[in-house]
């Protein structure tokens, strides 16, 4: 008993000393954290609407409480099957094709020796991600339009309607748009990680007779793989989350079939319907199979390679 209290005792002194110090840096943490207890912490408490015939005139403490209702009606919608599909489709679509670009972006720069072609090819690459969703997704719509410039040159001249229209092209356009607009700017934190590589390394490669390729095969992607084995945790945290956003922007009576997903979803449910708990229910179903991916890529990470986030 004596020496846990002595424990403790120590422990707040340490706590103590080291708020002392570092007061400056506590007071610059301090916005961030009211950020995150405000927008993210304190709408969990909305969680309920989950579990409720949520009416907006008696608000979360006065409506009804139905249970799993709720979830069942989720469940249950005939268009529950075709969004999960189409989320998955997208966000594997985007793992597969889009994970890699940045990587594959800062390895090509890393190798370019001309600081000036460099900086000109960064600018270039970083542009996309500054434009407006909804200017992105304008010019998408235009280059597919049948005289657009994309359409007409694949078809040569001779389309007759928007690529878009076409619902097994709708993945492909979204993957390559999305690229288009994020590679660039995902490259960074690649090109960060490029710098802080040990020259020495690669020196005794070159006495050693290893050429550029199996360089960047023996010491760039070992020891970027820390970095990459983060990034792809957080991104399967995202699995099943598909903006709502481009998806709304993008899709049309053709190509619902594949376009609509999840997010979609409780974007119509939630606010073109105000089936509040529906939406809440779908959303919080969402953000469970969400953790259950982060929690299940760490562990396997962990366990196949040592490295993980926790």
């Amino acid at each position: 008993m004596i020496t846990q209290q002595n424990t403790r005792l120590r422990y707040k002194e340490r706590v103590r000393k080291d708020f002392q110090k570092n007061f400056s840096l506590y007071l610059l943490m301090l916005p961030v954290i009211l950020f995150y207890l405000y927008f993210h912490y304190k709408p969990m408490y909305g969680l309920i609407m989950a579990f409720q015939n949520y009416n907006v005139r008696t608000g979360i403490l006065g409506s009804q409480l139905v249970g799993l209702k709720n979830f069942v009606r989720f469940f249950a919608d005939p268009y529950f099957k075709r969004n999960i599909v189409n989320t998955i489709n997208i966000s594997l679509a985007n793992i597969v094709f889009g994970f890699p670009a940045p990587l594959i972006l800062a390895l090509l720069i890393n190798e370019l020796q001309k600081k000036w072609f460099v900086k000109t090819v960064q600018t270039i690459s970083y542009m996309p991600h500054f434009i407006s969703l909804v200017v992105i997704c304008s010019m998408v719509r235009n280059f597919l339009q049948p005289d657009g410039l994309i359409n007409a040159f694949l078809s040569g001249g001779k389309a007759t309607e928007s690529m878009l229209n076409n619902a097994g092209l709708f993945v492909p356009i979204y993957v390559l748009s999305d690229i288009w607009q994020e590679v660039g700017f995902g490259s960074i934190i690649y090109i960060a990680a490029l710098s802080g590589i040990d020259v020495e390394l690669y020196e005794a490669a070159k006495i050693d007779g290893a050429g550029r390729i199996r360089q960047t095969w023996n010491i760039t992607l070992p020891c970027l793989m820390p970095t990459v084995i983060v990034l792809l945790i957080l991104r399967l945290g995202n699995v099943l989350t598909v903006g709502y956003e481009k998806i709304i922007l993008l899709t049309n009576p053709f190509n619902a079939e594949t376009s609509e997903v999840l997010s979609y979803y409780i974007y119509q449910k939630g606010i073109l319907s105000a089936d509040y708990g529906l939406a809440t229910a779908a959303g919080l179903f969402n953000s469970f199979i969400n953790c259950f991916f982060v929690i299940a890529a760490n562990k396997i990470s962990r366990g196949v390679s040592g490295l993980s986030l926790w």
